[in-house]
């Protein structure tokens, strides 16, 4: 009976299977990463995808930049300097698009410029030199602080300050949603958000059981209320935006929808089903995917942004498709929902064929304008690490997807992991570390990053049994609990000290409440007793 308790626990949390706490030699773990830090990220002269790393400010692994060659050069000499100029290091190249791996071990954390010379026969200097400045961001270092109070502990305080927050007990008592927590204005990610924790609450806190489904059937009626009728373009999708606060108030989101939004309460309402059984539950969130099957264009792809009266696409942009592969997976393999395999495999095979090839894993969110925005401006880890575990947790990744799902997971701890931070002028580190910013355009370590990066390196370690990168994934989920103030459960969505003019609501994120939730959760699973 304890085994089948556990397997239920684990595929009610999405988990893999049980592998077990290894033994982490930090001697080890930390030479390895070393090395592993001195091979760039998808470089561009493998001639795999352009150089995507223009925009970026950081980086842990050594990068190589799209330098153009120089007329007249038939060699290069590349120097990092520090900021303050006082130290430096040399090599050279063939060509000026080389990785800095030759020096990038020496070089400490800190601000540096990168100048690359070309040099003729002579090794005398031709043509302009190309410069660029950036962060060489701290490496991995273990250990870590240890979790302030236990995984399960931590869980179950969060939940329970969220099931008694007040814009969550409203739901009791009224049909729509607090509008003094202005996050409901981004309908379908907060509230399918609320539908997931009370999931949570109803499954590992039996005293509030019977509260946390009615408020979750409260806030699935309404969010169901709210969406497009049988008959019209948008059938069964709830809107991004409502009632014309904070972003939804912007003129670009006027009547206007994220395409795969309403996916958040899709997978909410499969929550709920599973936690009470009532099928309409399951019916509605199949009837949605009957929608998506519509809106799918013959390559696979989907939009970014809709109309939402009309369901026309409101961009050219491509939606990144790592909430449709793992929506339609889990309706296949929980569910045995297999009409909408066509969906799922035209999907994989344009995140496959076009996402990955071209190696931009766009940054999409509701609150942030997606005009205008050019390849590689806005990446995420938020699409890069679900993306890898989605990957990773096929029945049998094939080579190539394991390393596809290595180079995402690569690519969002080069770009958005801090394994540690300089203090401030106070002396103060400005961000609980380490930690994981959520995007280029809001470099702020989230609750909810730190569990999508966490996840997909549980999910390597699982797979391949790499120490390494279960010994990261731990640093990060015992943070979490570092972020949570231990008198109240609240856990706050986000790293950085509270500014001023912020209220305390700003920073609670349901949803990435829910993500950190999921993430506690796992490590607890895999860090308890193997049942017998």
């Amino acid at each position: 009976m304890k085994r089948l308790a556990f397997l239920l626990l684990v595929s009610t949390l999405g988990l893999s299977a049980f592998a077990g706490t290894p033994v982490l030699n930090f001697k080890r773990l930390n030479a390895q990463a070393a090395r592993e830090y001195n091979v760039p990220v998808r470089p561009g002269y493998e001639g795999r995808n352009p150089f995507w790393n223009g925009f970026s400010r950081k980086f842990i692994f050594a990068p190589a930049f799209g330098f153009p060659a120089v007329e007249g050069a038939v060699s290069y000499r590349y120097t990092l300097t520090t900021k303050a100029g006082d130290r430096s290091w040399s090599f050279t190249a063939d060509k000026p698009n080389r990785p800095l791996s030759k020096v990038w071990k020496d070089v400490p954390p800190g601000d540096v410029v990168l100048t690359v010379q070309g040099l003729d026969k002579t090794g005398a200097p031709v043509g302009e030199p190309a410069t660029r400045s950036f962060f060489r961001d701290f490496p991995f270092t273990g250990p870590y602080p240890e979790p302030v109070i236990p995984y399960r502990e931590a869980a179950l305080k969060t939940m329970r300050q969220v099931h008694n927050a007040p814009w969550i007990q409203a739901w009791l008592t009224q049909d729509e949603p607090d509008m003094a927590f202005k996050h409901y204005t981004y309908a379908n990610k907060t509230i399918g958000g609320v539908i997931n924790v009370e999931c949570l609450v109803a499954r590992n806190i039996p005293s509030l059981r019977e509260e946390a489904i009615a408020i979750a059937k409260k806030a699935a009626g309404f969010i169901m209320g709210l969406a497009q009728g049988p008959d019209q373009p948008l059938a069964y999708l709830p809107p991004t935006y409502y009632k014309g606060l904070v972003a939804s108030a912007k003129k670009e989101n006027q009547g206007r929808t994220m395409a795969l939004d309403a996916l958040a309460v899709a997978t909410a309402l499969l929550n709920l089903y599973d936690v009470c059984g009532e099928k309409a539950y399951l019916d509605r969130a199949v009837a949605m995917a009957g929608t998506y099957r519509r809106l799918q264009r013959p390559d696979g792809s989907f939009p970014v942004k809709l109309d939402y009266a009309t369901g026309e696409a409101f961009t050219d942009a491509d939606a990144m498709l790592h909430p449709v592969v793992r929506f339609y997976t889990r309706l296949e393999r929980q569910y045995g929902v297999t009409e909408f395999h066509d969906v799922l495999e035209r999907a994989e095979a344009w995140m496959r064929d076009v996402a990955l090839e071209r190696f931009d894993l766009e940054s999409q969110f509701e609150d942030v304008n997606i005009g205008g925005i050019k390849p590689y401006q806005n990446l995420t880890n938020c699409t890069a690490a679900p993306y890898a575990t989605f990957l990773l947790t096929k029945p049998a990744p094939t080579a190539q997807e394991k390393q596809q799902a290595l180079d995402l997971i690569r690519l969002s701890e080069d770009q958005f992991v801090h394994w540690d931070v300089f203090p401030d002028s106070c002396g103060v580190r400005p961000e609980i570390v380490p930690c994981v910013h959520e995007q280029y355009k809001y470099e702020m370590g989230t609750v909810s990053s730190a569990g999508n990066v966490a996840n997909a390196w549980l999910d390597y370690y699982l797979l391949t049994g790499d120490k390494l990168s279960y010994a990261k994934a731990k640093a990060l989920i015992d943070r979490i609990t570092a972020v949570q103030d231990q008198r109240t459960g609240r856990l706050a969505s986000t790293y950085r000290s509270r500014s001023a003019y912020k209220t305390d609501m700003f920073y609670d994120w349901v949803n990435c409440t829910y993500s950190a939730l999921q993430s506690l959760l796992r490590m607890d699973a895999m860090t308890r007793e193997k049942p017998e």
